[in-house]
Formats: C-alpha cells, structure tokens, sequence
C-alpha cells in the first residue's frame, strides 16, 4: 500500500469511529489527513470506493495486531490463548477504540448495503482458516461451530465495553469460560 493511500485510509477511518457513517465523506477525509481537497477522491472516486478501502484497512490493522499478540501463542493451552484474546480486546477497546468504532460503524452500514457483506464474509472466512485450527489444538469437538461462538462472544464483549467501558473489565474470564465450555461440550 502505498504510503498516501494508508494516509488517507487511516485519516477515514479516524473520521468514522469519531464521527460515524454520516462524516465519512471525501472532504472530511482530505482535512483530517492534513492533504489538499481533491485528495481522496483522486484515490478514491465514489464513496463506495472509499468505504471499501477503509474495510480492507481495517481488516489489515487487526490482523497485524493479531498477529503481534498471538506471535508465541502455545498451542493447546486455553489460558494463554484467553489471556492473548483478552489483550486483543482490551486493546481494540482502548488504545483502538476509533478503530473498533470504525469497523462497527462498517458493519452497520453493511447491514443496509448488501455489496459490502462478501468482504465481510471473505475476511472472517479467512479469520477462520486461522482460528479453527487452534481451537481444535485446545480441545474443540466442533471448530467451526466453536469458533462462531468465539466470534460473537469477542463482538459482544467489544460492543458491551465500547457502549458502556467498565473499570472491572475482564475478557479474559468469559474467554476461558467459554473455551472450557467448548473443551467439555
């Protein structure tokens, strides 16, 4: 990617987690990644354009920061992967909260724009072909049945955490629950 193109991609994805799906126009993008107007709708043409380059900036952001996290993750071990999947969401509720806000904010619109759910369902098909194996390396009878669960549990808890932050927060027990639940079901 080149490096105006991720200027201009995390510029619009600073405007939809603050501003919402309203904000997100080529303009608002141009004046928050500091570039003359004109600037994202040179890259980007239509809106569409647009909102589809956020997604795949997005899905390239929480994998990287998947993948940091999860870089020496033992396998078969079900307090480490909760532990690891906590710091994910304590990160994307903290340090990444606009950016979570963002892919919310995406999700919302998908659900009244059909052509934005096959990038959707082809990200989390390729979240899948990494997360089902390890589930299966932690005990689960069923790890695409299982990993759905994890799926919804993690946007729960991100959503919950966003909407309302909680200073006791704690992913980590509820991830394990669940995992053990998996392990014994």
């Amino acid at each position: 990617m080149t490096d105006r193109r991720q200027l201009l991609l995390d510029a619009a994805i600073r405007v939809l987690g603050t501003g919402g799906p309203r904000q997100l126009t080529h303009r608002a993008v141009d004046a928050e990644a500091g570039l003359p107007e004109g600037s994202a709708s040179n890259r980007f043409r239509t809106r569409e354009a647009l909102v589809t380059g956020v997604f795949d900036r997005l899905v390239e952001v929480e994998t990287a920061a998947w993948q940091r996290l999860a870089a020496d993750l033992p396998p078969g071990d079900v307090a480490a992967f909760a532990a690891v999947v906590g710091r994910l969401i304590r990160e994307f509720t903290d340090q990444q909260r606009v950016l979570t806000l963002a892919r919310y904010a995406l999700f919302v619109e998908a659900a009244v724009r059909p052509d934005l759910r096959p990038a959707i369902e082809a990200a989390r098909a390729r979240l899948a072909g990494w997360g089902e194996p390890l589930l299966a390396t932690l005990g689960s009878t069923d790890p695409p049945a299982h990993f759905r669960m994890l799926l919804a549990l993690v946007d729960g808890l991100l959503s919950n955490q966003l909407a309302s932050p909680d200073d006791g927060f704690d992913p980590e027990a509820a991830v394990a629950t669940l995992l053990r639940g998996l392990r014994a079901g």
